[in-house]
């Protein structure tokens, strides 16, 4: 992505906004192949439901750890004491502390839970985790997260898996607006254009996994969304141009020959 323009999350610097998922892919070659066209320097990792080492095939057997950071997750988890167990694991099994927390309120929604979230990160953050927390798209919540020491925060699009796009995208932009650390967008996400627009509303990064996952040629859409995370960007910095009621001519119309 652009060189001058870094992604930075806990004082650590990442080339590309475009974070990845690990999982739901049809093999683990078909993963890397779609995370390398990526071009994501970060791949999250649900240490609930991934083989990280072993005697069978492990992630890091594609994706060196060395070459790509990897965000342990506690997915799967619905309570602050779960996800706190799961991700003091990902610590004493690897050594990260750059971690992704979520905690879901339910298992049809997967909706997170908002109260044992702000639980678990205010612990986690005491305890020296780098914490980025998923959440849903409440401003008031995602300032809290803030507040309590997460050094990123991750609203929801859409519901996890939906492909749905996002659904309030002024309460993404009030979040935004709100902000002192990076908001990326997570979940929900379902084609190129999501991406772009979570850039353009001024996201910091955006976070996917099913829309590149299950994708008809995943390692096709995985290049899309690179270069729509690179766009969306790109396009806020630039500023877009105030919208009007009617029409404004391309070009002057003073001074024309008459006749």
């Amino acid at each position: 992505m652009m060189q001058d323009d870094p992604l930075i999350i806990a004082h650590r610097k990442f080339k590309s906004r475009l974070l990845v998922g690990t999982g739901k892919y049809k093999s683990l070659p078909e993963a890397k192949a779609s995370i390398l066209a990526s071009g994501a320097d970060i791949v999250t990792v649900a240490l609930r439901r991934a083989q990280l080492t072993g005697t069978k095939e492990s992630v890091q057997d594609y994706l060196d750890p060395k070459a790509f950071t990897y965000l342990p997750n506690s997915a799967g988890c619905f309570s602050a004491l779960e996800a706190i167990r799961t991700l003091s694991l990902a610590r004493e099994a690897g050594g990260w502390t750059l971690v992704k927390l979520e905690v879901m309120g339910d298992k049809r929604t997967l909706y997170p839970d908002v109260q044992q979230t702000l639980k678990a990160a205010e612990i986690l953050t005491k305890d020296g985790f780098d914490v980025m927390a998923y959440t849903n798209d409440d401003p008031v919540v995602a300032k809290r997260l803030e507040d309590v020491g997460c050094v990123a925060v991750m609203p929801l699009a859409a519901p996890i898996g939906s492909g749905l796009g996002i659904q309030n995208p002024r309460a993404i932009e009030a979040i935004v607006k709100n902000a002192t650390v990076p908001i990326l967008v997570d979940a929900g996400v379902g084609t190129a254009s999501d991406a772009s627009l979570a850039m353009e509303l001024g996201c910091d990064g955006v976070l996917m996994n099913t829309a590149i996952a299950e994708a008809d040629d995943p390692v096709l859409m995985a290049a899309a969304m690179r270069h729509a995370v690179i766009a969306g960007r790109m396009a806020f910095k630039a500023g877009r141009m105030r919208k009007r009621e009617s029409a404004s001519a391309s070009s002057p119309v003073e001074g024309l020959v008459n006749g």
